[in-house]
């Protein structure tokens, strides 16, 4: 069972209950800063201060050292980027200017895989400059997940302008002015993006006139599918500024780049009264049953039949360690919302729901354990239980009971009384029911974009997003709730 399925399912968890900046639910922080060999080892980011990220950075230039943190050690075999699942354990990895073959090189091909697995399982990725060139295919020691090309056209050290596309997403965060216009962006021997293939998107154009830059891409933005996270990547230096549009700038990249994650996966579906074990570790290439890793979660499913009471979640783990477990119907399990939860101290959890309806339950399993990070001259140290980066083991199980009653539970909502089709770049739904509903459409990341309600009959929307992305639209009576999936281009 991989990424792909289940994805019918609403992912509204950020609507109701917003992450935590500092504590984003899934993941071990928010953002990595990537200052290793060839590149600025610059230690602040102004803009993830600005918006209560939290994060981490490497900042050194000793080849050893960097690839122990970002490619594994004797404590982590996955690096500081990926769970042992090989997840992302951060959601945005940022890298620096600088020499961006030089530190490719130095990562080498075990180095730039552990960046593709984070860009491809979900993680978003930014940069400036040496941080653009390196996504790119231009050179067989870059990372190769953006197919365009940087031109580089041999300006330094310089300030340029900046001219907003009116759909420009950069507007959806900020006003900068009202002009679409940014002034005196710091430039050092960035280029432009050339090559821009198929669902590439220009955030930003460079104004310099009488160079090569002017009137060509500054910055881009892009998301090859549902399951990559997207790539935000910026041709000069606004990371380093303090305050102003400039700050705004960098903190707009973020935030794009962070609303371009990738839903969480499924490990699987628990079949009735089966331990599903999760004992894995990372070499032996089986996400499915890979141990956890700190303040990860594994997302498990649990399909009820008609009739069947005494719903029984059962999470045998790892004494040493604390877990979390939590229970949730028709949509992910996590502690900003679940119907049920576990969070006692230890290791062992149970959950049972007496009544537990008809229809696709979530289970979330939280290792709520983690490391202790300590800031140095170089980056990161971490201590404590240490063990919990390799991942921890446990078993999950569902059972229940069949009384042989069939209820009334099953959704009516058939596929011809609810549709959601693309036309004349708009969504449109249509609902025929003769009873009272409500209408909710989100984006990929769970923000509410509408939510008309309407009494029955049949009822025609169009709604036009603001930009291309995957909208899940959610139906609900008091028959229960059914979702359509649309990716809008």
């Amino acid at each position: 069972m991989n990424r792909h399925l289940f994805y019918s399912i609403v992912f509204f968890l950020a609507a109701a209950f917003p992450d935590d900046a500092a504590n984003p639910e899934g993941y071990y922080k928010v953002l990595f800063s990537d200052g290793g060999v060839g590149l600025n080892s610059v230690k602040t980011m102004p803009a993830a201060d600005y918006l209560g990220y939290s994060w981490e950075f490497i900042g050194h230039n000793t080849t050893s050292l960097q690839n122990e943190v970002l490619i594994g050690n004797a404590h982590d075999d996955n690096g500081v980027l990926l769970y042992p699942d090989g997840e992302p354990r951060f959601q945005i990895l940022y890298t620096n200017g600088g020499h961006s073959r030089e530190h490719g090189a130095s990562l080498g091909p075990e180095g730039r895989e552990r960046v593709r697995s984070f860009y491809y399982r979900g993680g978003s990725y930014s940069g400036s400059c040496g941080g653009a060139y390196i996504a790119t295919v231009d050179d067989s020691a870059y990372y190769h997940i953006w197919p365009g090309s940087i031109n580089g056209c041999g300006v330094g050290y310089s300030e340029v302008g900046g001219v907003i596309p009116p759909n420009s997403p950069l507007l959806n965060y900020y006003d900068f002015g009202n002009d679409n216009y940014i002034a005196k962006i710091v430039h050092h021997f960035g280029g432009y993006c050339t090559n821009l293939p198929p669902k590439t998107e220009i955030l930003l154009i460079h104004d310099k006139p009488e160079t090569g830059l002017h009137d060509n891409p500054s910055c881009i933005a892009y998301k090859d599918n549902d399951t990559t996270g997207r790539i935000v990547i910026m041709n000069s230096h606004p990371e380093n500024e303090w305050g102003g549009e400039l700050r705004d700038y960098m903190a707009a990249v973020l935030q794009y780049a962070l609303a371009g994650l990738a839903p969480p996966g499924i490990k699987g579906s628990l079949a009735k009264g089966v331990k599903h074990y999760m004992n894995k570790s990372t070499a032996d290439n089986d996400p499915l049953h890979t141990k956890i890793g700190d303040k990860q979660y594994h997302h498990f499913t649990v399909d009820i039949p008609d009739g069947a009471t005494n719903l029984t979640v059962t999470l045998d783990g790892n004494d040493a360690f604390n877990f979390n477990l939590y229970v949730n119907k028709d949509t992910f399990a996590l502690a900003g919302l679940a119907d049920f939860a576990d969070t006692s101290q230890g290791a062992d959890k149970a959950i049972t729901v007496d009544t537990a309806a008809y229809g696709t339950w979530y289970v979330g399993v939280e290792c709520a354990t983690t490391v202790v990070a300590e800031k140095t001259s170089f980056g990161y140290d971490y201590s404590g239980q240490l063990e919990v980066l390799n991942g921890v083991d446990y078993t999950i199980q569902a059972d229940w009971e069949n009384t042989g009653i069939i209820g009334s539970g099953k959704d009516l909502f058939t596929e011809n009384a609810f549709s959601v089709t693309k036309k004349n770049r708009r969504i449109c739904i249509t609902v025929n029911t003769a009873k009272r509903f409500s209408l909710a459409v989100y984006n990929v990341r769970g923000c509410l974009c509408r939510a008309p309600t309407k009494t029955g009959g049949i009822s025609h929307f169009t709604w036009k997003p603001s930009g291309p992305g995957v909208y899940i639209v959610t139906l609900t009576s008091l028959k229960g709730t059914v979702t359509r999936r649309v990716t809008f281009f």
